[in-house]
């Protein structure tokens, strides 16, 4: 078994597809360890719709390609479609992060993937979520990789969010 880390993020129908997707990944993988729920501006988009971005921890004994194809799959089920282009609204993102100490192409993904040292709104939950945990290829912890970023323009705040009956985010 291998602890498997995921960026979810969605800025269409915010709500209604975090909490689909969280209910997917609970159906199918058990237990999450999820992050707080943070707003973030759009990087990189020219519609200027908010996302929800956060980051879910579970074990799997899945290889790295069942991992990816379920993760695209839930994509097309919530509405996803595969011609977007790579900046435009999102209905849901799932992208894998870790997959345990993986490094390098595995089934044709990078791992870790290369947005943990790049964007805030994938850093910050994951440091939150594991702070201890190590960066498969620096070594660095989570939080010590938080402590050191330079978020420049990157603007996110956490926010109050509910899942299966219970507040699993509070608003700063």
């Amino acid at each position: 078994m291998a602890l498997v880390t995921v960026s979810i993020g969605s800025n269409i129908e915010r709500d209604r597809h975090v909490h689909a997707c969280l209910d997917a990944l609970a159906e199918t993988f058990g237990e999450l360890r999820i992050s707080r729920v943070f707003e973030s501006e759009p990087v990189g988009f020219e519609d200027g719709r908010n996302f929800y971005n956060l980051v879910a921890a579970f074990d799997s004994d899945w290889t790295v390609g069942e991992l990816q194809a379920w993760c695209k799959r839930l994509e097309f089920a919530n509405g996803r479609r595969k011609a977007s282009p790579k900046f435009s609204p999102r209905t849901l993102d799932i992208d894998l992060l870790t997959v345990g100490e993986l490094t390098g192409e595995h089934d044709g993904v990078a791992l870790p993937r290369d947005e943990i040292r790049h964007h805030a709104f994938v850093l910050q939950p994951l440091a939150e979520l594991l702070p201890e945990a190590r960066h498969p290829e620096s070594g660095e912890t989570y939080a010590a990789l938080w402590a050191g970023f330079e978020a420049g323009s990157q603007r996110l705040w956490a926010i109050e969010f509910h899942w299966a009956g219970r507040m699993i985010s509070r608003a700063d």
